[in-house]
């Protein structure tokens, strides 16, 4: 017995030799397909944008600085302070003693210089001045510190367990910390406010009118096909950063480096990360499926029609792209009174007998209980109508 065991043992650390490539137990699955990839910076992550599932990742829970990073949770709470109606874009904001002391990159305010939102955040996105993040945050939320409080408050709801804000504009500051997933998390939320790609987008642009110029510090903007945004960040402490967006063929993609070596090597880990998920996966749009009216008991009608939800965006590995499969399910016994709107069955679809999205099925009328009250007005109108 001991000797077989000894030999299993011999066989498993020959094929840990021999075999690195292949997935051991507790490896997930995005790792393990993703041990092939080589990646310059120590903690990555590459997430679908839609479903929020991670396709690959490195270390991606890691506690790390990442610098400018930091502004894509400015963004998100300036853009729902616009939604929201407390800003305007064409809102002018004055900049304040703290927000002209501002280091690093920045576009030189002045104290009491003045400027609209829609120019601050150009600045914030483009040219990630840390000065306009704070021009943003004061005004948002009265103060950097209470912004910064909603900062926290909001990466807790969205999950981002990893991270803890000090600051708005991410310069070095001891336990401003957040990890690659975190970074994923809360770019996807970003990007659910469509106008910030008319900033992201932009490679050149000018305010104070035109008199001093914005570049855009991500160069993928330039050479990667599909790409979207959306920001990049660098200090000595946290390295070369970028969380980098892109969209091809429905499929978006988010894909986070944090503390490369160089900015070419964050660029090149973003492409490549980018590459391997439009090469790996896709995403399939299901054409809405004939439905027959349903049976009804008890009711002024013996049926009622039935509709589809919108068509879910199912996310497959390029090779399982053709096997979407799906299985429309009504409830057994539809009893009136119906409502429009009312769930009277779904639709399942399942790739290789997993499920991997449901859409509900709805009345698509109103139809009546029978009551003698109802059967009566409904004889009575026949009778007149004939």
């Amino acid at each position: 017995m001991k000797r077989r065991i000894c030999l299993l043992i011999a066989l498993l650390l020959a094929a840990a030799v021999f075999f690195p490539g292949l997935p051991v137990r507790g490896e997930t699955e995005s790792e393990a397909e993703g041990s092939e990839l080589p990646l310059n910076a120590p903690s990555a992550v590459l997430m679908e944008a839609s479903t929020g599932r991670v396709l690959f990742e490195k270390n991606s829970h890691d506690v790390r600085s990442c610098a400018s990073i930091t502004k894509v949770m400015t963004l998100c709470l300036t853009f729902d302070a616009i939604e929201a109606g407390q800003l305007s874009l064409s809102d002018t904001l004055t900049a304040s003693a703290h927000a002209a002391s501002m280091g690093g990159s920045d576009i030189w305010l002045k104290e009491g210089e003045t400027m609209t939102v829609d120019d601050l955040i150009k600045a914030t996105v483009i040219m990630s001045a840390n000065d306009a993040a704070v021009v943003l945050a004061e005004n948002v939320a009265g103060s950097e510190d209470a912004f910064v409080r909603q900062m926290n408050e909001r990466a807790q709801e969205l999950g981002m367990t990893d991270t803890v804000f000090k600051n708005c504009n991410g310069l070095d500051e001891e336990g401003h910390v957040t990890s690659a997933h975190d970074v994923a998390l809360m770019s996807r939320e970003l990007i659910t406010h469509p106008q910030i790609f008319d900033y992201t987008l932009t490679w050149i642009d000018y305010v104070r009118d035109g008199e001093t110029q914005l570049v855009n510090t991500n160069k993928l903007i330039r050479s990667y096909s599909g790409i979207t945004g959306l920001k990049t960040g660098t200090t000595s402490h946290a390295g070369s950063c970028i969380t980098a967006t892109a969209e091809r063929d429905s499929l978006a993609l988010i894909a986070v480096v944090l503390g490369a070596d160089s900015t070419d090597h964050r660029f090149q880990d973003a492409a490549a990360l980018l590459d391997y998920g439009f090469a790996g996966w896709s995403v399939v749009v299901p054409e809405a499926p004939a439905l027959e009216d349903a049976p009804v008991t008890g009711g002024m009608e013996e049926t009622v029609p039935a509709q589809i939800g919108e068509m879910p965006k199912i996310l497959t590995k390029a090779a399982e792209r053709g096997q979407v499969e799906q299985k429309i399910e009504m409830n057994e016994e539809l009893t009136a009174p119906i409502h429009k709107g009312d769930v009277i069955g779904r639709v399942t679809y399942k790739i290789g007998g997993e499920a991997v999205s449901q859409v509900d099925i709805t009345a698509a009328a109103d139809v009546e209980e029978i009551t003698f009250s109802s059967a009566f007005s409904y004889l009575l109108h026949s009778f007149f109508t004939m």
